[in-house]
């Protein structure tokens, strides 16, 4: 592997402007070229943050200079990109949710593990440092046994039915845009899926869920109670509730802290001082020690969770009888 890591982004929308603040913060990772549909976004976006534009996707994926492939375009494009940049033998970080359903995930994970091409799922949470320091309260025992976990993730966008977020054609809709926050989030803490799943949804003029709301079930003891919503803002919180204590994390999704509860009282609090750049760069570090290393997974977003995180999202929808037009 080359000193510098070049990256190549498939796709130049608003979460691209998002990562390109996180990659800067990577000293051995550089933006090496970008590709959209449309010319003048992808030389806009060169233009302000380096590497070649193209607007061809292929062209994107066999540059010399990329080695690694960001796909980033709408849920309903990630498999067909991501199974272009493994067949062209290019390792892929791809954007949350892996695929709108479970059976496109495991056609990806497939591809990848027969190539023998890295892949992995874009749940940069799982490397925010606030998000490490749970994870060792919880493996040393700080909580005990975990009872409950609540999480939830809205923000208010106005119906429209061009925006991606309502688009059923572009598998919109709360939970495959945020909800997926919060399903993983249960699966990391829980370790394993549940084995029982009840949910409801609102439903937007388009068909897709403006907010939905499911109750999670494991086997040996466990609930997790989730909430998603592209039409209301709420708090973006987790908590975990232990037989001897909890643990509260605001924005768990994107958190720079975690405060530790016992008999009700603070015991510890974790603020991450040096969050800077929006926090990508700790996703993208990650993919680079993997590839570094010759791993073709990443051991805390592995591929066998996404698949299970996507079958979960997939019991869920199918309660509210959403189906997309590209699944029919």
């Amino acid at each position: 592997m080359k000193e510098k890591i070049g990256w190549g982004f498939i796709g130049a929308g608003g979460i691209t402007n998002r990562f390109i603040k996180g990659l800067v913060q990577v000293p051995d990772a550089y933006l090496a070229a970008v590709a959209s549909r449309t010319e003048e976004k992808a030389k806009a976006f060169a233009e302000t943050h380096g590497g070649k534009a193209y607007t061809s996707y292929e062209e994107v994926i066999t540059d010399k200079n990329v080695d690694v492939v960001y796909v980033a375009t709408p849920h309903s494009l990630h498999m067909e990109h991501t199974l272009l940049a493994l067949d062209l033998g290019k390792p892929v970080l791809c954007e949350k949710p892996m695929a709108p359903n479970a059976e496109q995930v495991r056609k990806m994970v497939s591809k990848s593990r027969d190539k023998g091409i890295y892949l992995m799922e874009a749940m940069w949470t799982r490397f925010f440092p606030a998000i490490k320091k749970v994870r060792e309260w919880l493996d040393e025992g700080e909580i005990g046994k975990v009872h409950h976990v609540t999480a939830d993730f809205g923000f208010a966008a106005k119906e429209n039915p061009a925006s991606r977020l309502f688009n059923p054609e572009l598998a919109g809709g709360s939970l495959l845009d945020v909800g997926v926050y919060t399903v993983s989030f249960a699966s990391m803490v829980f370790g394993k899926k549940p084995n029982r799943i009840t949910s409801v949804a609102d439903m937007a003029s388009t068909g897709v869920d403006a907010c939905m709301g499911c109750t999670l079930g494991y086997e040996g003891g466990g609930i997790a109670s989730l909430f998603s919503a592209i039409n209301v803002r709420t708090p973006q919180e987790a908590r975990i509730v232990g037989e001897k204590g909890y643990i509260v994390i605001p924005k768990f999704w994107s958190p720079s802290k975690a405060y530790l509860y016992k008999d009700g009282l603070l015991v510890e609090e974790f603020c991450d001082n040096k969050l800077v750049g929006g926090g990508f760069q700790y996703e993208i570090a990650a993919v680079q020690d993997d590839l570094r290393a010759g791993r073709l997974e990443n051991e805390l977003m592995p591929l066998d969770e996404t698949i299970a995180i996507a079958e979960t999202m997939d019991v869920i929808r199918a309660q509210w009888g959403l189906v997309y037009p590209f699944e029919k």
